[in-house]
């Protein structure tokens, strides 16, 4: 019995979508829907399901029989987009990010539990091979964790290449989620403080510097330059060891007393798909088949927008 998969959205992430699923042995294309029909047809063509596009969510969801759909849409789209796709039983794997801000992410996570649906956050910088190595050498370390996230944003640089004005005033979300949410699944415990060390200015947005603490003991510390040069870069620290992702793809250790940074393999699949994608795709269907999922529900994923919104005050 093949997996029947659909997707809302025919732009460049819902194509990633489309190659990973496509690989996936059982999977079948089931459908595609965009407010541009015409893309949505050269997408099906290009990967050989032209029969299968659809002018509503409703016949997507009548005539493609899917069981999980993909959500890849524009920010401003996301949450119309959701509340009609939620008003059917099928599994939801939503982009990043769910709702342009905090407010409409609260409000698409309400009407998923009102509606008792499955929903998927795809946050794919956890399912990236290099993030999955680095956990899994941390879960026989009970040493408190300094955790170290630096973010950089081009905001200025959004704007220009045509982003809309209001998404772009709300660029944390749309954007620093991708670093933010590293916070979420590498700290332990329960988030008890949210520090200001430099607070940010939206009048004036140029550092940004948080402190985050964990009653495990664990420490975060964020720091962000908006429209200055520097990378995007995770480390955590014990005392016996510290791992490095940088770019995040990729993952460095370096021992105590030790000068030598070691490189840790990743796998083949985030070298031949969008990093994550591959990996996200098999845990989603997991998920649409009822089996165990290593991914993250959109209540859970509301908690890295909520720690957004701390930051970002």
């Amino acid at each position: 019995m093949k997996n029947r998969v659909s997707f809302i959205g025919a732009g460049h992430m819902a194509e990633e979508h489309i190659k990973a699923f496509s690989d996936i042995p059982g999977v079948e294309l089931s459908g595609i829907y965009s407010r541009t029909f015409e893309r949505a047809q050269q997408l099906a063509s290009k990967y050989d399901f032209p029969n299968r596009c659809y002018e509503s969510i409703e016949e997507l969801y009548e005539k493609s029989q899917s069981t999980l759909v993909i959500i890849a849409v524009p920010e401003l789209s996301a949450m119309e987009v959701c509340l009609e796709s939620f008003k059917y039983p099928w599994t939801c794997l939503v982009e990043k990010p769910i709702g342009y801000n905090y407010d409409q992410a609260i409000l698409i996570n309400q009407e998923a539990k009102k509606r008792n649906r499955q929903v998927y956050a795809a946050l794919n910088r956890r399912s990236y091979s290099s993030t999955r190595a680095v956990l899994e050498e941390l879960i026989s370390s009970s040493q408190p964790r300094l955790i170290h996230v630096f973010d950089q944003e081009n905001p200025i640089e959004a704007l220009s290449s045509g982003q809309p004005k209001l998404v772009v005033e709300n660029w944390m979300y749309a954007n620093s989620i991708h670093m933010i949410d590293y916070f979420s699944f590498l700290g332990r415990g329960e988030i008890i403080s949210v520090e200001p060390i430099i607070k940010w200015d939206a009048e004036n947005p140029k550092f940004v510097s948080t402190k985050i603490t964990y009653n495990s003991g664990d420490i975060g510390i964020y720091e962000a330059v908006w429209d200055a040069p520097g990378p995007w870069a995770v480390t955590v620290t014990t005392q016996e060891k510290r791992w490095e992702l940088r770019p995040l793809e990729q993952a460095t250790v370096q021992l105590y007393k030790s000068r030598k940074l070691k490189n840790i393999e990743i796998d083949d699949f985030d070298k031949q798909f969008k990093p994550g994608l591959r990996f996200q795709a098999e845990e989603a269907i997991k998920g649409a088949m009822g089996l165990k999922s290593e991914l993250v529900t959109i209540s859970e994923g509301l908690k890295t927008m909520k720690l957004i919104n701390q930051i970002y005050k």
